[in-house]
């Protein structure tokens, strides 16, 4: 047992427990039991911190010899073996600072366990003169958000680039299959259901671009900038170092804001990324729902993979439960969505506090979205069937094919026609061929 104390009080921690004071503090203060603080996040401000050791090191700023253990703790963490010692919730007051605190606490006593020394002994390593010098909450976490959204994004597009192909490759694959085409769930006009598929492609293709391009926003960051963007006790070795040792470190063309004030207090451009994952997950709802009512025992066009057993009560029944989560998980994005935009307009004056809510909501967004696209394609897409015969059939009772007999005999006389023959399409189409033979 070790005890830790400062002008709010003291408390009691385990042996095995890293963190300290004010992670315990926070803990309890926003217990609500509902979701910890996404690891995702909880890793990028772990290379922050590494970034920041290793930067002490080469502007010969290590006179304790501190930061090689600090380093290695990174490490340690990094490799995920102390995914336990992060216990804040997700959503917590302070703009993100139990969570900072959380990692600085956790570096600073497995980086004092690894030089032989108790948890705790903060007069050598201490988490927030040593793990964090130089560094505010304020930079730190929307930093992180930045490369842990990116990382996530490079994920969510690849996944996005392979549906589109699959989306083809169902293109080529069904572009002989005529059935019809329907507006507002009514028949309209014949088309392929290659084409329909081509359309659902061309659709993600969108989605995969500006996913792509919008990395371009997030790699601008205020890392160095401190507690409002000036860059308060900060040296300027430090800043122009760390933002080399994480560009090094992370694989990212990261660039520190021009305007790093503007970088800690509007966060439009969170709101920006969320608002294309939102258009991904329309996109996603509508393919999906076009899919579940082809699938069904009234239209029949295509045949989905049976992946479990639909009913408790009803046997043999199969529901379309891939194409169901889809759209559950679009909703929940497109709710996130409001979230974000929610919190962004609320950040008041050189901070929002509010940034918590902005980050769990929009790596939640991104996580699952990689994992549904994924699980859309193998699941859904790639070995789903066609049903050609239904396709056939249902063209051939319906009056689609009129259409094409407007442009020469008019819309008024076609419609007349087919009142007349009273839903009778082989008199109807035979009588429309003479019209047009003899005109």
């Amino acid at each position: 047992m070790r005890t830790e104390s400062d002008k709010l009080g003291q408390m009691e921690f385990e042996a095995n427990e890293l963190y300290g004071l004010q992670t315990k503090r926070a803990y309890e203060n926003f217990n609500l039991k509902c979701k910890r603080t996404n690891l995702h996040l909880i890793y990028s401000i772990v290379k922050i911190k590494k970034a920041a050791a290793q930067t002490y090191i080469d502007i010969g700023r290590d006179s304790k010899d501190i930061y090689r253990p600090i380093i290695k703790a990174c490490d340690l963490i990094l490799a995920g073996g102390e995914d336990d010692q992060f216990i804040t919730q997700s959503l917590q007051g302070g703009a993100g600072t139990s969570t900072n605190m959380n990692v600085n606490e956790v570096i600073a006593n497995l980086a004092l366990q690894l030089i032989g020394k108790t948890s705790g002994s903060y007069d050598i390593i201490h988490p927030l003169d040593d793990v964090n010098r130089g560094q505010s909450t304020n930079d730190v976490y929307p930093t992180a958000l930045r490369i842990a959204a990116i990382d996530t994004l490079r994920d969510l597009s690849e996944e996005c680039a392979k549906l589109q192909e699959a989306l083809q490759k169902k293109e080529n694959e069904y572009d002989h299959i005529k059935k019809v085409g329907r507006t507002e769930l009514m028949d309209a006009i014949p088309v392929t259901l290659g084409a329909e598929f081509g359309a659902y492609a061309q659709a993600i293709a969108r989605d995969r671009w500006r996913l792509y391009k919008v990395e371009e926003r997030l790699r601008q960051v205020n890392i160095g900038g401190t507690a409002i963007g000036t860059g308060t006790n900060a040296e300027k070795q430090y800043r122009f170092g760390i933002i080399e040792a994480l560009r090094n470190m992370t694989g990212i063309g990261l660039a520190v804001s021009e305007y790093p004030l503007d970088i800690t207090q509007n966060n439009d451009v969170f709101v920006e990324v969320s608002g294309l994952l939102k258009a991904l997950a329309v996109n996603m709802m509508k393919i999906a729902n076009d899919l579940r009512l082809m699938n069904s025992n009234a239209i029949g066009e295509i045949r989905l993979r049976p992946m479990q057993m639909g009913s408790t009560i009803m046997p043999g029944k199969i529901n379309p439960v891939i194409p169901e989560m889809v759209i559950q998980v679009s909703m929940r994005v497109m709710a996130n969505d409001y979230a974000i935009s929610s919190a962004a307009a609320h950040g008041e004056f050189e901070l929002n506090a509010f940034l918590p809510l902005i980050a769990d909501s929009l790596l939640e967004s991104l996580e699952l979205l990689y994992n549904c696209v994924k699980l859309f394609r193998k699941k859904c897409i790639d070995d789903m069937k066609p049903n050609p015969k239904r396709c056939d059939d249902l063209l051939n009772s319906s009056f689609a094919f009129a259409t094409e007999y407007t442009m020469k005999l008019g819309y008024e006389t076609v419609s007349h026609i087919l009142e007349q023959c009273e839903h009778n399409n082989v008199k109807a189409k035979r009588i429309l061929d003479d019209m047009l033979q003899n005109k």
